[in-house]
């Protein structure tokens, strides 16, 4: 099923958030249109590795069968060319800082004059407006800001984007499929402002809610409940690699307990402070007696909440996990994809090369 099958995708946005959140709408059946400056086009297409054809093989990952028209909006001729596609299309999603677009004679509210059942989606750091707006920043700079990175123990960068994807990507996403369904209703389209930052902090409100309770701990320093406080939650090391362990309710807890033959602990998975810094220590002592397949071999049939960590290569050959191969050139890219709640098949085409929609898609204006 392709919901989103006949909807045109105007894409202005480079990097991660805009594109993801644009190759989600194109493995949902949109049109996406890549509109690049020709002077180069998305920066991603030229960040290491390579593959044959010139193009990164994040770029392939983030652009999988959409189209790419090069205009340069600088340019009085291709603005008028880009107003005129903007009055074809059903979305436009954009990247840059607040302004840019005003400046360029494209700006949101003009696109929406132009096209009144247009739905415009603006990513960015900090959001249109406010102090911060035209501040420069990456995903690690948002998620600080946001008051995420304090909350571990020992602060550092993710391996998961988490602002540009969960506080940028998706809700962009959500909000654009949301306005379609209210344009739908009334006929008229929408502004839609997505600041990283702030919703990144909205992730927040399940550890933020304590500050609420009185007498409790300060926020911050791994001392909320799922990022270091409690020994029942957390990764320990075997004999040659991690296991994660997830006991918060107490049955998974005592279940683990009673595997490794711990008795002594099964009611005190929740212990903090010194207390549960001893349980920790039990728990570590005893999983580092073996490997991680022998663990598994033997907590896998349990119901204790308990899983190996696993290389990203690990995953990719595993067929449960969805996937998709991209020919390009010679060469079959496999490549992890979300899975998609509709069980629609993700998009197994290549990313397209700088301005190679030109003609089809500018000629037919």
């Amino acid at each position: 099923m392709q919901p989103l099958a006949g909807i045109r995708v105007l894409d202005l946005s480079r990097l991660l958030p805009g594109p993801f959140c644009t190759q989600l709408l194109r493995d949902l059946g949109a049109e996406v249109i890549k509109v690049e400056d020709p002077n180069g086009g998305d920066y991603v297409r030229y960040t290491p590795p390579l593959l044959d054809d010139g193009n990164s093989v994040f770029f392939h990952t983030l652009n999988r069968g959409k189209k790419s028209v090069s205009l340069d909006l600088k340019s009085d001729a291709d603005r008028e060319r880009f107003l005129k596609l903007a009055a074809t299309a059903d979305v436009v999603v954009e990247g840059f800082r607040p302004g840019v677009l005003d400046k360029l004679g494209v700006g949101p509210a003009r696109l929406l004059e132009h096209n009144p059942r247009l739905v415009v989606c603006s990513i960015s750091g900090y959001g249109q407006r406010g102090a911060l707006a035209k501040r420069a920043g990456h995903d690690v700079n948002y998620l600080a800001r946001a008051g995420a990175l304090s909350l571990m123990r020992e602060p550092t960068v993710l391996p998961v984007q988490v602002a540009d994807l969960a506080g940028g990507a998706l809700p962009a996403a959500f909000s654009i499929c949301a306005a379609l369904v209210g344009r739908a209703r009334t006929g008229t389209g929408a502004l839609l402002d997505v600041s990283m930052t702030h919703q990144a902090h909205g992730l927040l409100a399940l550890t933020m809610s304590r500050a609420a309770v009185p007498d409790e701990a300060p926020l911050g320093g791994g001392r909320d409940l799922l990022i270091g406080a409690v020994p029942c939650y957390g990764v320990y090391p075997t004999k040659d690699g991690h296991l994660s362990v997830g006991g918060i309710e107490p049955k998974f807890w005592m279940g683990l307990c009673a595997a490794l033959q711990l008795p002594e602990l099964s009611d005190r998975g929740l212990d903090t402070g010194a207390a549960g810094d001893e349980v920790r220590a039990a728990l570590a002592a005893k999983l580092a007696t073996r490997t991680t397949a022998e663990w598994v071999e033997l907590l896998g049939p349990l119901d204790v909440c308990v899983e190996p960590l696993r290389a990203p290569e690990e995953v990719l050959a595993d067929p449960s996990f969805p996937r998709v191969d991209v020919v390009i050139g010679g060469a079959v890219v496999p490549l992890p994809v979300p899975a998609s709640a509709f069980g629609a098949a993700p998009v197994a085409e290549r990313g397209p090369l700088l301005g190679e929609h030109n003609e089809t898609v500018l000629g037919a204006l």
